[in-house]
């Protein structure tokens, strides 16, 4: 009989896997997306692109597959990936990040934290 505690161990090693595999399918869209802007010079960073969207959506279908709700891990996935995608933008291109794009990514990240705690609240609730 498997006991409460393990129980307990096995859920949160499910939790981080899926988190982990939510990160990876970020990193893949922001590389993609970052390709996207590269490649508009140099039309060979288009395979970056595709291999970075593959990625990003294999990884998010697993990341599902491991448990984590659609809207939580789109919604990390999405804001994540436009957070990160404006902060790269800045540092690779020279785009730029104003005051309103901080305050902007700010939100996402709050966004992001009130999802995935309205999240946990509905796991929790037993009614």
């Amino acid at each position: 009989m498997t006991q409460p505690h393990s129980q307990a161990r096995r859920a949160g090693t499910h939790r981080r896997r899926a988190w982990l595999l939510l990160t990876g399918a970020v990193a893949g869209e922001v590389t993609g997306s970052v390709g996207l802007k590269a490649a508009i010079d140099e039309p060979r960073w288009y395979v970056l692109v595709v291999i970075g969207y593959v990625a990003a959506f294999a990884l998010l279908a697993l990341t599902l597959r491991a448990g984590l709700p659609l809207g939580v891990a789109y919604g990390a996935w999405g804001a994540s990936g436009v957070a990160l995608t404006a902060v790269l933008a800045t540092v690779l291109f020279g785009e730029p990040f104003t005051v309103l794009t901080a305050g902007g990514v700010l939100l996402i990240g709050v966004g992001v934290l009130l999802v995935e705690t309205g999240s946990h609240a509905a796991a929790e609730d037993p009614t």
